[in-house]
C-alpha cells in the first residue's frame, strides 16, 4: 500500500488557489455575447458561485479571454444581477467566467451579490 502522504499530495488544492469561497448553486443565467458583426443572447445555467465569478453551463462556443456580460437572479432575491465577465477556463460547455465589473454599476451590483453570498454562508454556517 502506497504511503498515505502520496495520497494527500495526488489531492487537488483548488480550495487553497482560491480567492474567495465557492457556493453551489442552480441559478438561470443569460449571457450577452457580442461578436464582431452580431450580439447573441444565450441561456445556461450558474452551477457554482463566488463574489468573484462563477461556473456557467451554456450551450455556446466561447473562447478563453472572452468578454461576456452574464445576468442572473441570486437565490433568495428578486433583483436580477447583471455584470461583465472574461472566461478564465472551459472544460465542454462548463465555463469559469470571472466578474470584471466596468464603471460604477457593476461594481454596486458586485458588491450587492457579495453581500448576499455573506449572508447565504452564515445561513448555512448555523
Amino acid at each position: 500500500m502506497a504511503p498515505a502522504i502520496a495520497d494527500d499530495a495526488a489531492l487537488p488544492v483548488y480550495e487553497e488557489e482560491r480567492r474567495w469561497p465557492r457556493y453551489k448553486i442552480d441559478v438561470p443565467v443569460r449571457a450577452v455575447i457580442h461578436k464582431p458583426d452580431r450580439t447573441l443572447i444565450r441561456d445556461g445555467r450558474g452551477m457554482e458561485m463566488s463574489e468573484g465569478g462563477m461556473c456557467l453551463f451554456m450551450g455556446a462556443e466561447l473562447g478563453l479571454g472572452e468578454e461576456i456580460e452574464v445576468e442572473f437572479t441570486p437565490p433568495y432575491s428578486g433583483e436580477p444581477i447583471r455584470v461583465r465577465g472574461e472566461v478564465r477556463n472551459r472544460t465542454g460547455y462548463r465555463y469559469g467566467v470571472e466578474f470584471v465589473p466596468k464603471g460604477k454599476k457593476e461594481q454596486i451590483e458586485v458588491a450587492r451579490l457579495r453581500q448576499m453570498l455573506k449572508a447565504f454562508a452564515e445561513t448555512k454556517l448555523s
